[in-house]
Parts: structure tokens; C-alpha cells; sequence
């Protein structure tokens, strides 16, 4: 897949495109050219975006958006759904085989969804319905209020275990401020104090002792990879479940790079993803789960998700299909190599690297140790010349959640883009420059007492035009869906 130069029928497409909005919706067809400028003639180097192919953005716009498909294939609460019957079966199938798994389920409108699902299709399998069992009623409506009850105290008494929020985990993995801890009792397991890594022992010990029902594993902002087959031997001491959320590393696993105690699917039970990421498809999620599970999965609706969206699936399958052939294997390989070719480079730079390097997309920058900046100024002083990229919460931060004491990096955009292992020491030695050349600005705060803010920030005015200049040069070589 290509993004740099349109082909024909690709540049016909945004020309009618743009053609129908120019006529109909002005405004709307002023924010796409003001977002591809914005995209154009900058250094994406969020970790959890990407470029999709004009292939993928046509599929969401078209008629499918406006069908309503309530169910699963095959059993909707809609007529008229034949034809989507076909496409979201297709999605679901390449979907399986694309990450060889015995069941997929494609609905999920985001992660965070596919997460939702996942974790009742484990309540409904563990909870739920060894009680229906007993009580020896299937339809939950028929139930007594007494019955309902327990159900529903058994289903918000189980126990999750997973990684830490500031040690990488995900906002729906158990942070307190997400539904999911109001669903669980939570305990969080951390990297270790000295390496940032995860310590798979002290992992085991917590488990043994906390005795989840739900052992989850995955990351947003870890940049090593993870001993699936070490887990699921700590899973099936305590007899958990294991549920693995590889939204950020998803692509690595269709691409190959992951194989092996290193691919989620071959040991966990059940596993959600976005499409969005590393794998290069539309905004949405999906789930992949053992044979076991999956009469519990595809329960979606009615339990989250109402209407599936089905122009988003359509593209969803055009993601699937164009991760299915070869050339994306060479790609997951290429964003490894980047990666750590400027994890590498940065090191070499004197700049804190956490963990010394990544396995994965993920690049974690310490910018309080190594510049005295706060997550914050970082990314705005690096946005000001050119590199979009967010500030992170690292392990143990000092700084909180909202100013943090980290920068993330991610490499899945510009291999996509066709940046190579060359273009990382340029990349590496103009984040040195600038963050070397910023500084915390003066804030009065309201009682009249000056300091040093935590958000604005000072960038020496030569380092700043160097840098612009730099970036620019960088961004002629790799033309952006020209």
C-alpha cells in the first residue's frame, strides 16, 4: 500500500470527492484540505495513528452507513440484511484468518467497545451462567427479581488483574476514573523499579495471592514485548482467564513480527484490538477469541453496541485483505527497525530512553530526567516545529497524568509513510535540538507568586527556524497522498 503519489483511479476519487463537497458542504471540504495540509507537513509520530489507504477511507463512505444490521449475521432484528450478512461474514473470516484464530467478531465500534464485550462475554461464560445453570432458565427475562439479583451481584464481585496505567496499561484496563474499575475489583501489577520492565515473577506472586478471574495483558505505552506463554502458565495457576487488549501491537502480530510466545492469539482466550493502529485500517475494534467464548462474544448487542457499523466493517475487510498480503510482513518489519534505530539514536544523543530501547512501535522519552520539561512542553514545543507526537504519563511519574513527565513516540505512521532506518538519526537529532533549546517559561500564579509553569515553554527563536527547517526537508522526500 502506498500513500505517498495516488494512482489515477485513487486521484479521481478525491477529486469527485471533493467536487461534491465544494457544491454541498463548503466547510466540510475546507477542514479535509486544512487536516491534509496539517497531516502533510508534519512528522506524525503518534503511536497510535496511522495512514489508511484511499481504498479503506472509500469504503466508509458509502451506503452502507445508512443500514441498520442489529444482531449477527444471520440472525438480525432487521430485514433487508442480506447483503450486509454477506460482508460482515467475509470481515469476520478474513479477520480469523488473518491472525489465525478460531473465532472474530468485528462489530466493536472502537477498543474501548471490544474491551466492554470482552470482559461480559467473560462474566456471561464465569459468572453468569453457571447460575442460569442451577436455576435452570436460559431467558433472562423470565427471571425473578431475586434470581436477576444474584446474577447481578455475582457478575460485580469478580476480580481483574492488569498493568498499571502510568506503567503503560490502557485507561479501560482498570483505571479508577474508567468503567471498568467500577465493574471489577482491580489490582494493578507495575514494571519493575529498576528496569521499567515487567517482571513476570512479581506478576505471579500478586496473581497468586489476588486470585483474579481475569489476568489481562497489553499495553499503550510499553515498548517491549511480552512473554504471552509465561502468562498464560500464571493464568492457569489461578485459574483466570486470559484476555489480552493488543490494540497498539496488533499489526506486528498479522505482520509476523510477533510470533512465537510473542503472539497473544496462540495462548490467550480471548483478544480485542483496534483497526487503527499498527494494523492500518478505519477507526474501530474487534475480538478474537477461543471456540469456547465466542457464543458469548457475538452478544454485543444487545449488551453495548446497538446498531453495527457497517460501512465501517466494509472497511475494516479492505484493512484485513491488504494486511493479508505480503508486503505488509516487509512493513511490521520496517517499524521495528525504525523504531529502534531511534530509540538508538537517541540514546547515543545522551537523551533517557525508558528501558534503553523498544521491541515494538513505541519509543518512551523521560524528558523531565534528560531536559527538565514537563510531558507537556515537550510536545508543544515540538509541535510548534513541525513533530505532532503526545506527552505520556511514564512509570512512578512525578508529574501526574495531565502534565507528565514523558513523550511517546510511535513509528507506525512514518513507515507507512516511507521513512526508513536513515531518516531516524535526522529525526532523533531534531528532537534533541529543540528539546535542548526549550525551557520552562515564567507563570505568575493567581496570589501574585512567580515560577516555572508546567505547560508554557520557551524555544530559543535560531534552534526553532533550524528545526522548521530541517523538517521540511525531511517531509520533501516522503509526499503525502500527492
Amino acid at each position: 500500500m502506498s500513500v505517498s503519489k495516488l494512482n489515477e483511479r485513487e486521484k479521481r476519487y478525491v477529486d469527485g470527492l471533493l467536487s461534491l463537497l465544494e457544491e454541498t458542504s463548503p466547510s466540510v471540504r475546507q477542514f479535509y484540505l486544512e487536516e491534509l495540509e496539517n497531516q502533510r507537513n508534519t512528522l506524525k509520530l503518534i503511536a497510535s495513528e496511522n495512514y489508511s489507504s484511499v481504498s479503506v477511507q472509500a469504503a466508509m463512505g458509502t451506503l452502507f452507513t445508512d443500514k441498520y444490521a442489529e444482531g449477527v449475521p444471520f440472525h438480525r432484528f432487521y430485514a433487508g440484511c442480506e447483503v450486509v450478512d454477506k460482508l460482515e461474514s467475509e470481515c469476520a473470516e478474513a479477520c480469523r484468518r488473518l491472525f489465525g484464530a478460531d473465532f472474530a467478531y468485528v462489530q466493536p465500534h472502537s477498543g474501548a467497545d471490544a474491551n466492554l464485550v470482552a470482559y461480559w462475554a467473560i462474566l456471561s461464560q464465569r459468572a453468569m451462567d453457571p447460575i442460569l445453570e442451577e436455576i435452570g432458565e436460559k431467558n433472562m427475562s423470565k427471571l425473578t427479581p431475586a434470581d436477576f439479583t444474584r446474577i447481578r451481584e455475582a457478575c460485580h464481585n469478580q476480580r481483574l488483574m492488569s498493568l498499571d496505567y502510568y506503567s503503560g496499561g490502557h485507561l479501560t484496563h482498570g483505571y479508577r476514573m474508567n468503567v471498568s474499575a467500577q465493574m471489577f475489583d482491580v489490582r494493578t501489577y507495575s514494571v519493575s523499579e529498576k528496569t521499567f520492565m515487567l517482571d513476570y515473577d512479581d506478576i505471579e506472586k500478586a496473581a497468586l495471592e489476588f486470585k483474579p478471574l481475569v489476568l489481562l495483558a497489553g499495553y499503550s505505552a510499553y515498548p517491549r514485548a511480552i512473554n504471552f506463554r509465561r502468562l498464560r502458565e500464571i493464568a492457569d495457576k489461578v485459574g483466570a482467564v486470559l484476555m489480552v487488549d493488543m490494540a497498539h501491537f496488533a499489526g506486528l502480530v498479522a505482520g509476523g513480527v510477533f510470533s512465537g510466545d510473542e503472539n497473544p492469539v496462540a495462548f490467550a482466550d480471548i483478544v480485542t484490538s483496534t483497526t487503527h493502529k499498527t494494523l492500518r485500517g478505519p477507526r474501530g475494534g474487534f475480538i478474537l477469541a477461543k471456540s469456547h467464548l465466542a457464543p458469548f462474544v457475538e452478544k454485543g448487542c444487545p449488551l453495548v453496541i446497538g446498531g453495527p457499523l457497517e460501512h465501517v466493517i466494509a472497511a475494516k475487510l479492505v484493512a484485513f485483505k491488504e494486511a493479508l498480503k505480503d508486503d505488509f510482513k516487509t512493513y511490521a518489519a520496517n517499524i521495528v527497525r525504525n523504531s529502534r534505530a531511534l530509540a538508538a539514536e537517541l540514546v547515543s544523543q545522551g537523551v533517557s530512553v525508558l528501558t534503553g530501547g523498544t521491541d515494538n512501535h513505541i519509543v518512551l522519552v523521560d524528558v523531565n530526567k534528560s531536559f527538565g520539561l514537563t510531558g507537556r512542553q515537550a510536545e508543544s514545543s515540538l509541535r510548534s516545529i513541525g513533530i505532532t507526537l503526545n506527552r505520556n504519563a511514564l512509570p512512578f511519574d512525578v508529574n501526574g497524568p495531565w502534565y507528565t513527565s514523558g513523550i511517546r513516540l510511535g513509528l507506525g505512521a512514518l513507515t507507512t509513510r516511507g521513512f526508513v532506518e536513515s531518516d531516524m538519526k535526522e529525526i532523533a537529532s531534531v528532537i534533541k535540538l529543540v528539546l535542548g533549546s526549550t525551557r520552562p517559561a515564567k507563570s505568575t500564579s493567581k496570589d501574585g507568586v512567580v515560577g516555572l509553569s508546567k505547560t508554557l515553554f520557551e524555544l530559543d527563536s535560531k534552534a526553532e527556524s533550524e528545526a522548521k527547517g530541517r523538517i521540511a526537508k525531511l517531509l520533501e522526500g516522503y509526499p503525502l497522498y500527492s
